[in-house]
């Protein structure tokens, strides 16, 4: 999307919410951002769990985030169990800029993934939005711009 491209690794799923998932063999799955969730954030100053490890459900809010662009809300990709957070990056939160898909990881959960998006998937998701995208940050440029 757009003219810098955002890696998205082919043995990972996906959610909608633009969160990865790296399938456990055990039912515990490693979720982290998506390249292409990096790229809007841009840089991530600050990162917070307001639950602790326990069960949630799909969209509860566990946490929140603070970047460049933003400060929002995270939300539990799916129903499950936290079986728990990334520790460093409370600590330093600049490895999901700079290695996203592996010390960057954000937590993991114990969850059916069965409804997840592959990689054709989710590029598909990103297509279907990709519109809108484009109208929302053309919008925020124009509401600055008529200030």
């Amino acid at each position: 999307m757009g003219k810098h491209p955002a890696p998205l690794p082919g043995d990972l799923l996906y959610c909608k919410n633009h969160m990865w998932c790296r399938p456990g063999a055990d039912g515990v799955h490693t979720f982290g951002f998506t390249a292409y969730a990096v790229r809007l954030m841009q840089d991530v100053y600050f990162l917070e769990w307001r639950i602790d490890p326990g069960l949630v459900t799909a969209k509860q809010e566990i946490g929140y985030i603070e970047t460049q662009k933003a400060t929002s809300g995270l939300y539990a990709p799916l129903a499950g169990r936290v079986v728990r957070f990334n520790p460093e990056l409370l600590v330093d939160p600049s490895a999901i800029n700079a290695d996203n898909y592996g010390k960057g990881w954000l937590f993991e959960l114990a969850a059916d993934a069965a409804g997840l998006l592959d990689v054709v998937g989710y590029y598909a998701h990103l297509e279907a939005g990709w519109e809108a995208t484009q109208r929302m940050l053309k919008g925020q440029l124009n509401a600055i711009t008529d200030e």
